[in-house]
């Protein structure tokens, strides 16, 4: 009887001493990891408070929750819209299995998950779906390449567009070729091709275009066969000890190599490693080379019997008419080294990406047995190696124009679209702001313990150390604009350049047999289902599976 007396009295003790959480500003989170009081209160960290105390209460006002729509607080909303996504997911059990006459491939450079996300907000709404975010297949690449497990743009290029995995730096090469390798580069046993060349030997058109150096490690994948992703022209060679008439330059491969000079479309930047270096270019900027070739002469003469032209601006580009049949091969080399970022291009010199990429599909379009067509939305990347998301994601934007408009202007009946990154980045998401929170601005749920705000975006590494972290206190954002395009985000590590990630990236497909690119595989993977999609290149396709 004594210890059921003692019992009561305890409960009754602690139900006393006990509070909630939710209303007693001097007590810590019931569960800091999912966070809650800035939801309920506005609260100020007084100087009683202890340490963890205060930690726990470092909280922003309490936040209003402003939905775009008064819909979004009513169930039905929600329930129309899963009903909405049900409808297109049943529609995916009718499977494409015609032949894909063309198949075009988006490559993103660096273009992460969290960028996907993050671009949402950016364009104003989490809800918000980019063009291809409405294909009906996706499916996850694996990104490590042959010996590091986060990838460079040169590897991940053998292995989606040439379907090997390679060694870190080196393009179109098995991983018997190590970086540097010259003697190894030159041995043809050590080559592999790209799905371009398996395109060309069926019979059909081939190009690219990029947003970056047209000799860069992506559209390099087409074409070449390189130890060093940098040698794109004789002289970054010479500087490493050898010789560029044993080991061919990248600028040279494009020009005079069996896939490039076949190619009906190269469109991007560049200029500099096809001039020498006594030669300036329209913007009066030197070439590169050391060997006093001027390629781009070079490939006027390749095609003087075809009907070519080669451009140098916006202008000049619209002027050409591709729509009518009267341009056969293009060229197009729109700045001396990478294409300005779109938020800093001029109009009338630059092109858009979804400008070149139309252009690209009139003179491919004309040929009957269809075309393959690579393009890359390369400075996402480079917006993200200076910790500069505005860039990545108005790139991102841009990126996802030119899908719409390839989309739009052909069929899914006989056109696989293909949607991918070649690698991630470090930049993360975070934190419990409010709906429409300004992604390029604070959060604004929560402060950090040192009682200053917080961006959304951070990075893992990279040179927004230096401004926001090294200092004797934190860089108080609310002080600094943060749109400003120079803007570098706060980033954990002192790097120079940020770096790219290791995790998966995702791949978006529309067209015939675009269900192949469901569920999670290698990225080598992916030219071979395109291959097998468009019955092209030495493996297995859906017109030899018919057949037997």
């Amino acid at each position: 009887m004594l210890y059921r007396l003692l019992c009561v009295y305890l409960a009754l003790v602690g139900g006393l001493v006990s509070t909630s959480p939710l209303h007693h500003e001097a007590e810590e989170e019931y569960d800091p990891m999912h966070p809650q009081r800035f939801l309920f209160a506005d609260l100020a960290p007084t100087a009683s408070t202890d340490q963890r105390a205060k930690r726990s209460s470092a909280s922003m006002p309490k936040l209003r929750f402003e939905p775009p729509s008064p819909n979004e607080q009513h169930a039905q909303y929600w329930n129309n819209v899963a009903q909405d996504i049900l409808d297109r997911q049943l529609h995916k059990n009718r499977l494409n299995r015609k032949v894909a006459k063309n198949v075009i491939m988006f490559l993103g450079d660096g273009l992460s998950i969290p960028t996907l996300a993050a671009t949402r907000v950016y364009l104003g709404d989490e809800s918000t779906e980019l063009s291809f975010e409405r294909f009906p297949y996706v499916g996850l690449s694996k990104t490590y390449c042959a010996n590091v497990q986060v990838a460079d743009s040169a590897c991940t290029a053998t292995a989606y567009l040439a379907g090997v995995k390679a060694n870190y730096g080196t393009i179109g090469l098995t991983a018997a070729a190590a970086l540097g390798d010259c003697q190894a580069q030159n041995d043809t046993s050590n080559h592999v091709h790209s799905i371009a060349k398996w395109a060309q030997d069926a019979g059909l058109s081939t190009g690219f275009v990029t947003t970056t150096e047209v000799t860069n490690a992506s559209p390099a994948g087409m074409y070449a066969h390189t130890a060093n992703r940098n040698w794109e022209y004789n002289g970054a060679i010479e500087k490493d000890g050898f010789d560029p008439a044993v080991c061919q330059d990248i600028a040279s491969q494009l020009i005079h190599g069996e896939v490039g000079k076949h190619m009906r479309v190269i469109m991007g930047g560049g200029r500099r490693e096809f001039l020498p270096t006594h030669e300036t270019d329209i913007d009066g900027i030197r070439g590169r080379r050391t060997d006093g070739e001027d390629l781009i002469k070079h490939w006027q003469h390749h095609h003087s019997h075809h009907r070519s032209a080669y451009v140098q601006n916006r202008v000049q580009l619209l002027e050409t008419n591709t729509a009518h049949g009267e341009t056969d091969y293009l060229l197009g080399l729109f700045s001396s080294k990478h294409l300005p970022y779109h938020l800093d291009a001029d109009e009338q010199q630059i092109p858009t990406l979804s400008e070149m990429v139309s252009t690209a599909m009139d003179i491919l379009e004309r040929n009957d047995n269809g075309y393959f067509l690579f393009v890359e939305g390369g400075r996402i990347d480079h917006g993200h190696h200076y910790t500069q998301p505005i860039r990545a994601f108005d790139e991102t934007v841009e990126f996802a124009k030119a899908i719409e408009m390839a989309r739009s202007r052909t069929s899914q009946d006989n056109t696989l679209i293909v949607v991918t990154a070649d690698h991630s980045h470090t930049m993360t998401m975070s934190g419990y702001s409010s709906r429409r929170n300004d992604i390029l601005g604070v959060n604004n749920g929560q402060r950090a313990d040192d009682e200053l705000p917080y961006a959304t975006i951070s990075y893992a590494n990279g040179p927004g150390y230096d401004r926001n972290v090294q200092r004797e206190a934190r860089l108080d954002l609310n002080r600094v604009d943060m749109r400003d395009k120079s803007f570098a985000f706060p980033s954990t590590v002192p790097l120079g350049l940020e770096t790219h990630g290791g995790d998966d990236v995702a791949v978006f497909a529309s067209g015939p047999w675009a269900h192949l690119f469901s569920g999670t595989y290698e990225q080598h993977f992916i030219p071979h289902a395109m291959a097998y999609a468009g019955c092209i290149g030495p493996g297995r396709t859906a017109c030899t599976e018919q057949q037997s």
